[in-house]
């Protein structure tokens, strides 16, 4: 399969910047909070990254669900970390010491998958997710926790 390639350009001053992506009509606005000398308007790059991990796992779910013929009907994804910001702020930085820690991510998920499948779902999603594979490859340490609800025609 042939890769995929993602752009974007990102332009600012101080810790704001506009993030234009290659080929679409928007932009993403990123901001710091205060601590980190922004005004807090848009979400930060931390924020996004988390945001981006909670919405890569909802679309790898989707591919896994199609592929094993269930459906889901909603999902919930919370997104939880402790940030360690000693080598952005210090300069300073530990062997081994990633800067997100304790990622937790708690899964509430509507489908008519039996407890197999829903248990194959969880796994491939994980596995598939890219962006949770680059926290995986990176060293994070991982709690994943999926419950599944009951759909409305259950």
């Amino acid at each position: 399969m042939p890769l995929v390639p993602f752009a974007v350009t990102g332009r600012g001053t101080g810790v704001a910047q506009t993030v234009a992506v290659d080929g679409a009509d928007y932009t993403i606005e990123t901001d710091a909070y205060e601590a980190f000398g922004g005004q807090d308007q848009h979400p930060s790059p931390l924020a996004f990254t988390l945001a981006s991990l909670s919405s890569c796992n909802q679309v790898t779910s989707s591919i896994v669900a199609k592929e094993l013929g269930v459906t889901i009907e909603h999902v919930s994804f919370r997104v939880e970390a402790d940030f360690n910001p000693t080598t952005m702020t210090t300069g300073t930085h530990r062997e081994g010491e990633t800067t997100f820690q304790n990622l937790r991510v708690t899964a509430e998920v509507a489908t008519d998958a039996t407890a197999e499948q829903f248990e194959t779902l969880r796994t491939e999603t994980e596995r598939r997710c890219p962006v949770s594979q680059l926290f995986v490859l990176a060293g994070v340490e991982v709690t994943s926790t999926w419950t599944q609800l009951q759909t409305a025609s259950a």
